[in-house]
């Protein structure tokens, strides 16, 4: 069974396209929405929703929630998609037979597709595995809406969030994940949708903040050879065709068609 989970705080706008995403993958699963007290109507409907698996409680923000919610899950594999996010159809199928012919890595990646506030193209990411120090020095350069792992990473082993964090708990985390020699694969196929709503978390102040305190943390060289790192990572991205896409489409929900996926044919792509 797959477990995904779902934080939530005044997002129900979005939240109604997260979860039809998320119930039509046609795999076993659970999808746990671990909301914060929301007032914005949220509630109205969500603790009804039998799609969902609604948790109310306080909590100290995102990454206290998403351990909260992990606490929960009973699946063997498991994600977290936030209000704003979506899966393209046939997603979680196509990760768990990726985990059944990879049973010694823990993380998978899978490509985004960004999207504006009405579901139009906005630009593209290909997803490479991460590593250590350009992710400790510069930013983490993966999305955690095409982040897919193991469970027993957080209830065996101990990968938990930290809940002081704001907005920067994903890049702080990876890096202990790489520290540590974690395994992890990419799918190298479209997984996900992130919306640029305007209020998304990494471009708050905090994401920003947070970033530079993790920084702060990484060995002196490295942060001396801070622009070699970001060369390295260019030159990999190139070298990996990170840079290039034929056109495409993707099928998600937006809030005009809320009841079944829009298609949308993407006839330039660009990663920027």
């Amino acid at each position: 069974m797959f477990s995904v989970i779902t934080p939530s705080f005044r997002g129900g706008e979005w939240l109604r396209l997260c979860l039809a995403s998320v119930a039509d993958q046609q795999v076993p699963l659970e999808h746990i929405v671990q909301d914060a007290g929301s007032d914005d109507g949220t509630l109205n409907w969500l603790l009804s929703d039998a799609r969902v698996k609604p948790f109310v409680e306080k909590d100290q923000g995102m990454y206290d929630a998403l351990n909260r919610g992990f606490q929960r899950a009973q699946g063997q594999l498991a994600a977290w998609l936030n209000c704003d996010e979506q899966y393209l159809p046939g997603t979680l199928g196509r990760v768990c037979a990726w985990f059944d012919t990879h049973p010694d890595v823990d993380v998978l990646f899978g490509d985004v597709v960004m999207v504006d506030p009405e579901g139009n193209y906005v630009s593209h990411r290909k997803m490479q595995v991460p590593r250590l120090y350009h992710t400790w020095t510069c930013h983490l350069s993966t999305l955690s809406c095409a982040m897919f792992f193991r469970r027993s990473l957080v209830s065996e082993r101990g990968y938990v969030f930290d809940p002081k964090l704001r907005a920067g708990g994903d890049g702080e985390w990876m890096v202990r994940l790489l520290r540590d020699g974690v395994r992890m694969g990419t799918l190298n196929e479209f997984t996900s949708v992130f919306t640029r709503t305007g209020r998304n978390l990494g471009s708050a102040p905090a994401a920003a903040r947070e970033a530079r305190e993790l920084r702060r943390t990484a060995p002196a060289w490295a942060r001396i050879l801070r622009p070699f790192i970001v060369g390295h990572h260019r030159t990999r991205r190139l070298l990996g065709g990170m840079y290039s896409q034929r056109p495409f489409s993707y099928e998600i929900y937006t809030r005009h068609t809320a009841e079944s996926r829009t298609s949308f044919r993407v006839a330039r792509p660009r990663f920027r």
